[in-house]
């Protein structure tokens, strides 16, 4: 058997191990001599050569002596193990609790724990089945809320209106809130004005028709009067029995439901009211509330669309306003000139129909051209010739004129806007259906349009 010289192991020793260099020279000293007193053959120095000195065999202990050291720790170290491995989870939360009771005197709620891993395909499983429930759950929302939301809209649109008004009269010296309520009166004096007309000559007629009833039924006895001669031909009186008695159920109940919408409507005028004060009152902050929803980094952008977003439904408002107002004056004095029937309650009429834009003044002068039948076709006629002569005047200098480059949406887009709101949201619809158009246009020619450029 060739010995194996002890400077080869110290060098393969020394190459390879991580120990200090007496231990490698020890480790190889005592490899040498087992070698050299006829032990293996093939010496095992694998220990040696994994670079690890201490993973050596000590030839002075027993075998099998250190699997049996390794194999049993020292009991105390694997107490402290176990109770690192497995903490107290009572204790755990004992710590929080105090920890946010420490923190509730400061005001301070805490900071934000470690954000979920977005990429997990679990939490992108649950976001995604979350997100369709979220979006039925706030359709059928809207939906069932839709009434609500549409006063909300009619609220917030009308004291966008008034905002201008209220800034002009601060401009001058006067508290926001005084001037508010400047505006709030101004308007209410309008409404009341408009009632205060109406009312009088509808309950006069109302009378007036109560007080002929009795004529009319002497009539329909009489067949030598026109109404009799039709009661003859057309049993009307039986009819009318007839009908009050099978339906008088359904009469009833149509009263009842006439008397529910009244209602109805009264409450939600209210709301509106009393929303168009919060609004008005707090415009500045509703402002900031929805500018906040805006990135930061593109927030400077937001707040400059918004303003202008918030001048052309200001500048519209007002510009309509102002148009209906001289629709309605326009009308006052042309029923007082030809002497027809209600001009103060026509006038009023008239001014209410032209705020709806494009068909409200057609509406507004059909009805009056109707009573002007009344006084001779001549008026009649010429009433007709007075609205279409105004519609032009109204369309081509006083709404240029009154609103400026404000709004600047085209003729067709104004139409088709009207009759979409109209279709989609009724009355209310078509009353905002330009400003909402001017915004949509406002938004397409400063965001979409110049993107679409630069691609």
């Amino acid at each position: 058997m060739s010995r194996v010289p002890a400077t080869s192991w110290r060098l393969v020793l020394a190459d390879r191990s991580e120990a200090p260099s007496d231990v490698v020279v020890d480790h190889a000293d005592v490899l040498h001599e087992r070698i050299h007193a006829g032990g293996s053959h093939e010496p095992r120095c694998d220990g040696l050569i994994s670079g690890r000195a201490q993973d050596v065999e000590d030839p002075t202990r027993p075998p099998g002596k250190a699997a049996a050291d390794d194999a049993e720790p020292d009991p105390e170290g694997r107490e402290a193990a176990a109770a690192d491995a497995e903490p107290d989870p009572e204790g755990r939360v004992r710590e929080a609790v105090e920890a946010a009771a420490r923190a509730r005197h400061s005001r301070d709620l805490g900071r934000p724990g470690t954000p979920l891993d977005r990429r997990s395909p679990f939490f992108i499983g649950l976001t995604g089945a979350a997100g369709v429930v979220v979006t039925i759950v706030v359709a059928e929302l809207l939906l069932k809320a839709r009434s609500v939301l549409i006063l909300i809209i009619v609220a917030l649109f009308i004291a966008a209106g008034l905002d201008p008004l209220v800034r002009w009269l601060t401009r001058r010296g006067m508290p926001r809130w005084a001037a508010v309520v400047t505006v709030l009166l101004a308007v209410l004096v309008v409404i009341g004005g408009f009632i205060a007309s109406a009312v009088p000559p509808l309950a006069a007629q109302t009378s007036a028709l109560i007080n002929e009833l009795p004529k009319y039924m002497h009539q329909l006895q009489n067949h030598n009067s026109t109404l009799g001669r039709l009661n003859v031909r057309y049993h009307i009186e039986q009819r009318v029995t007839s009908l009050l008695s099978s339906k008088g159920t359904t009469l009833i109940g149509g009263v009842l439901g006439a008397g529910e919408l009244v209602i109805s409507a009264f409450s939600s005028f209210l709301l509106v009211v009393v929303l168009t004060v919060y609004f008005l009152a707090n415009m500045e902050k509703t402002k900031l509330f929805f500018y906040r929803l805006i990135p930061q980094s593109r927030r400077e952008r937001g707040i400059l669309l918004g303003e202008e977003i918030f001048t052309k439904v200001g500048g519209y408002v007002l510009g309509d306003v102002l148009t209906s107002l001289i629709a309605g004056a326009g009308t006052f004095f042309w029923m007082l000139a030809w002497n027809i029937p209600y001009p103060l309650l026509l006038g009023l009429l008239v001014a209410l129909l032209d705020l709806v834009p494009v068909i409200g003044s057609w509406i507004g002068g059909t009805i009056v051209t109707l009573v002007a039948l009344t006084v001779s076709l001549v008026v009649a006629v010429a009433t007709l010739a007075f609205y279409i002569v105004y519609k032009l005047a109204e369309d081509y200098f006083i709404v240029p004129r009154v609103m400026g480059r404000t709004v600047q949406v085209p003729a067709l887009v104004s139409l088709i806007a009207v009759v979409l709101g109209g279709v989609l949201l009724g009355i209310v619809g078509a009353l905002i259906a330009i400003p909402v158009a001017a915004a949509i246009s406002l938004l397409l020619r400063e965001i979409a349009f110049r993107r679409l450029d630069r691609s």
